[in-house]
């Protein structure tokens, strides 16, 4: 039987907390009343006063950094400093801001006035002790821990003692990261996902060595970027990605076991998702995404499965599984493992894939929340509605998981106990 803080919902201001529990809500009512309170504070964020962010650092000079700095300079108005091993990549992201805000101003959602604006706060440089006046510096490096150990280990001397930290990472431990440093208690996880311009989720990743100062600042300046927050426990994956990397294990098995690549990977068009998962992972990236799967199967060996199918695409360095019209590519099929002529059990059918994975969902969503991950189901909700996309007339995860009988199947009970939600 899953443990009774599985199933509680966790605490969350506002109307956000009356829908998780009004009876006969739908789970489109429970969705839109999450997203309500979506602009307040992280449940669990602690109150102490966050310090002023009058200037920003952004290490790295990639597709990410470039946008974490327009992001800054365009909400926040203050100086933005990025920085890169090499002069050419600083300047290559100074010229994507530039074409960035020539692109908003001829779209009409910016005047050159306010471009030429923004433009001016954000500067770039290869000297690093330039962050030495900056509030906050986040690094959008490489994901790779010993790179982000050995940034962190080099930028920490030339900051102020009361400069916050921040690291960008999607799934590797945060508190691992700090190891070495002088003041770990700054260090904390500022989860962006991409586009950031565009998804209005971060995730907040606390340590145990985190101070209160540090997690309210982090809370305070996602809120100043019209971001919505949810405070999660340094754990892999934090809720988004391990999620998401469940389900892609999970589909993935199936495929890599015989499964027809079309069949398994519209298996789950009836939940209403916004794009089919290997449409997802073709956005991500193979190699990204193996990447992933490989710190979560490091993590959970049992739960998180390494595909034999992936590792070749990203060694052959296809795009995917798929085309960009959605057709299977020849080559990857070409790269699927022989099928065993010897096994019984014919492939499985798209209402068996959709149940094995929607199962594997329900586990993993408990244990996230018996791990107390995050405060409970309706956080669990929040990061899959904006991190995501999925769809809000399912309420987000947890309501469909009940809806379809997985959480009952996996935990005995409903993660939202009570008459439930309305078809």
């Amino acid at each position: 039987m899953v443990p009774d803080t599985v199933v509680e919902t966790g605490p969350l201001a506002g109307a956000g907390k009356d829908a998780r529990k009004s009876p006969g809500k739908s789970a489109s009512a429970y969705a839109a009343a999450l997203l309500d309170s979506e602009r307040q504070a992280a449940a669990g964020a602690p109150g102490a006063a966050p310090r002023p962010v009058r200037s920003v650092g952004v290490i790295g000079a990639g597709l990410m950094a470039s946008q974490l700095a327009m992001v800054f300079a365009q909400q926040l108005r203050v100086p933005v400093l990025i920085t890169d091993l090499s002069q050419a990549k600083v300047d290559g992201a100074l010229a994507w801001i530039a074409a960035h805000l020539e692109k908003l101003v001829r779209r009409g959602q910016l005047n050159g006035t306010a471009a030429r604006e923004l433009g001016s706060l954000v500067r770039g440089t290869v000297d690093r002790r330039e962050y030495r006046n900056c509030d906050v510096v986040i690094e959008a490096v490489f994901e790779e821990l010993s790179v982000k150990r050995a940034v962190f280990a080099e930028i920490e001397p030339l900051l102020r003692t009361d400069a916050l930290l921040l690291t960008n990472t999607s799934s590797l431990s945060v508190t691992t990261m700090g190891h070495g440093l002088v003041h770990p208690e700054r260090l904390v996880g500022l989860h962006f996902f991409n586009p950031v311009a565009v998804l209005p989720l971060v995730e907040i990743v606390r340590t145990e060595n985190n101070d209160d100062v540090s997690l309210a600042t982090a809370g305070s300046l996602a809120l100043l970027l019209g971001k919505t927050a949810v405070l999660v426990t340094d754990t892999p994956g934090f809720v988004v990605n391990r999620i998401l990397t469940r389900l892609f294990c999970e589909l993935l098995h199936v495929i890599d076991n015989g499964a027809d690549i079309e069949l398994a990977d519209h298996a789950l068009d009836p939940l209403g998702l916004p794009m089919t998962p290997l449409t997802l992972l073709g956005f991500i990236g193979p190699a990204v995404q193996l990447h992933i799967c490989e710190t979560m199967h490091g993590a959970y060996p049992d739960r998180f499965y390494v595909s034999t199918s992936l590792a070749a695409i990203a060694d052959a360095r296809l795009s995917g599984y798929l085309d960009k019209s959605g057709t299977v590519l020849p080559e990857a099929t070409a790269l699927l493992p022989g099928a065993d002529v010897g096994s019984p059990a014919p492939p499985p059918d798209a209402d068996a894939i959709r149940t094995r994975i929607l199962d594997a969902l329900a586990e993993e969503v408990g244990l996230m929340l018996a791990e107390k991950v995050v405060a409970g189901p309706a956080e669990v909700d929040l990061c899959m509605l904006l991190g995501a996309n999925y769809p809000r007339n399912q309420g987000g995860l947890t309501p469909l998981l009940d809806r379809s009988g997985a959480s009952r199947r996996v935990w005995g009970r409903d993660f939202h106990p009570g008459p439930g939600f309305a078809q």
